[in-house]
């Protein structure tokens, strides 16, 4: 091909050159075969991409096709309900409730319903109607030590940052949250003017790097804290562990995207790079940790305070629960984050295989507080793919109090899964910030959209309630949701994830699934013991298995 393009090249350029001779305006012809000739010489001596280097010109419209590959197969091959992360199934409904557009379905479902993974509420005989239930049932989050407690909705807006959305982005999240009467979550950015200036709740979120409550050295500024805490927005504080996308993953914000506005937000260096690292400083053991809530607790004048984490070596939770017991302190909620969520970049690796996903961390997360007998003072906030009322109420089911999503109201501000959210190429100005492509995004419309999402899903969950004769989400249990496993077989999630009975890991035996978390765990460090557990760590954990302890010692 090299040796063709050269004959072709030469052949135009002396056609061009021939007629020019014999018709003077030929020479314009220039204009479109110089460019081609030059870029396919540059082509054969550029060291760095093969195909183009081994065909000029011709090669590069494989990055053309590559580029447009996911933008034909979303809209020309992919079905309604095969498309990831979400369906278009699931995006259609998110844009049609944004939107107050009909959300029904013609000629019945397309789902595969003797698929394995299939999931469906047992619905009751005497079902009641949705008139009759509170169509915005709130949860009151706060413990014992909590003197400003929250009513929160059972839907809310997850941790996005402003530098990961767009000003106008956050404008329209925050104001549809004030218009809806639901919390705002900021992200581990911290608070910016565009949280505030819409007037709705906020939970400030509190990550690795400190943002808006650091020293330039990094480390904690409790006076900072102090002061932003306070304010009358802020109505929690959450303590960033880790999250779904990237679990036990640092980060850096490079020094050019450290403008003087992210600087004064962020309590950060102008013009310098940022790191926000894996771990926290402030606190390096559970009971340090437990302490670190109470101080903030009390600086931020007795507000809820929790943690977000996505569940990784569950010894580490059973750690912090003997924290909390040893100690009589408790957060006043955990959000759990499946290893399914995430919004911005994240390395695909961390994204696909690190972090429990949401199901299961929701059980466990709830059993385990069941069975140090803590529960009765955590609510407990899921967040993953929580994108229809049926999410919502599998969720609660669970063992949820209430639930977060961050991509559906990312969809209701008019994403359209471009997947450019790592690249400031975002086409609808939600994951940029970019100023044209901000522009695309109207506030004042947006807004209004994410409230009629928040609104109508919660409808669609009460309807739920209403169908399987229950009144109020905490009456959801694991009975009420079934999820087919075999062609032939199906369980409910009772059977799937069977409830811990209340204060069982508060002595001993402690239930069978328990044992090596129990064993490894203590409150005096997130690692674990040892992941080589004799008999005698067995015996010690549960004294009445005796020899059975024998069959555990290498798990």
């Amino acid at each position: 091909m090299r040796k063709a393009f050269v004959a072709i090249a030469a052949f135009l350029v002396t056609a061009t050159v021939m007629i020019g001779l014999a018709w003077p305006p030929f020479f314009w012809a220039f204009i479109f075969v110089g460019p081609i000739v030059i870029l396919g010489i540059y082509d054969l001596y550029q060291p760095k991409h093969s195909i183009v280097r081994n065909y000029p010109v011709i090669g590069r419209l494989r990055y053309f096709a590559e580029d447009l590959r996911p933008k034909v197969y979303q809209y020309f091959v992919e079905s309604d309900t095969n498309g990831k992360p979400f369906s278009r199934l699931s995006r259609s409904l998110i844009y049609q409730r944004a939107k107050k557009e009909n959300d029904t379905i013609p000629f019945g479902t397309q789902l595969d319903v003797y698929e394995n993974g299939y999931e469906w509420l047992s619905h009751s005989i005497a079902a009641i109607s949705h008139h009759e239930l509170n169509e915005d049932p709130r949860v009151l989050i706060g413990g014992p030590e909590c003197s400003q407690p929250y009513s929160a909705s059972i839907y809310n807006i997850s941790a996005m940052s402003f530098g990961s959305l767009s000003q106008n982005a956050i404008l329209a999240l925050n104001g549809g949250a004030k218009m809806g009467n639901f919390m705002h979550n900021t992200g581990e950015g911290g608070i910016s003017d565009y949280h505030i200036a819409p007037g709705g709740d906020l939970v400030w979120q509190i990550g690795t790097g400190y943002f808006g409550c650091r020293h330039h050295d990094g480390t904690f500024n409790f006076e900072a804290f102090a002061e932003r805490s306070k304010m009358e927005q802020v109505k929690m504080i959450e303590i960033k562990l880790s999250q779904g996308a990237k679990p036990g993953h640092g980060g850096i914000l490079p020094a050019s995207k450290v403008t003087p506005e992210i600087s004064r937000i962020r309590l950060v260096k102008e013009g310098f790079d940022v790191i926000s690292p894996p771990g926290h400083s402030a606190f390096t053991t559970p009971l340090e940790m437990i302490a670190f809530v109470k101080k903030l607790r009390a600086l931020s004048g007795g507000k809820p305070v929790g943690i977000k984490l996505c569940i990784g070596r569950k010894s580490e939770f059973f750690a912090i629960c003997k924290a909390m017991v040893e100690t009589n302190t408790y957060v006043d909620f955990i959000t759990v984050d499946g290893g399914e969520g995430g919004t911005g970049a994240s390395p695909q690796e961390f994204s696909n295989a690190v972090g429990t996903p949401l199901r299961e961390s929701v059980a466990f997360v709830y059993d385990v507080l069941s069975g140090f007998d803590i529960k009765k003072h955590i609510k407990i906030i899921a967040s993953g793919k929580i994108t229809s009322g049926f999410d919502l109420v599998k969720n609660i089911a669970l063992g949820a109090d209430l639930c977060n999503t961050a991509r559906g109201m990312m969809f209701a501000l008019g994403c359209i899964q471009a997947l450019e959210c790592n690249s400031n190429t975002c086409p609808t100005g939600v994951a940029t910030q970019d100023a044209s492509l901000m522009k695309g995004l109207v506030v004042d419309d947006k807004k209004v959209r994410v409230f009629n999402f928040h609104r109508l899903t919660v409808a669609s969950a009460v309807e739920l309630l209403g169908a399987a004769g229950l009144r109020h989400p905490y009456q959801l249990t694991r009975a009420y949701i079934n999820r087919r496993i075999s062609p032939n077989m199906t369980q409910s999630y009772i059977e799937t994830f069977p409830y811990a009975p209340e204060g069982c890991l508060l002595q001993t035996p402690y239930p069978m699934r328990f044992e090596l978390g129990m064993t490894l765990s203590t409150s005096a460090s997130f690692a674990p013991t040892d992941y080589k557990v004799s008999s005698v760590d067995y015996a010690h954990a549960n004294p009445y298995l005796g020899q059975v302890a024998l069959g555990h010692q290498d798990n």
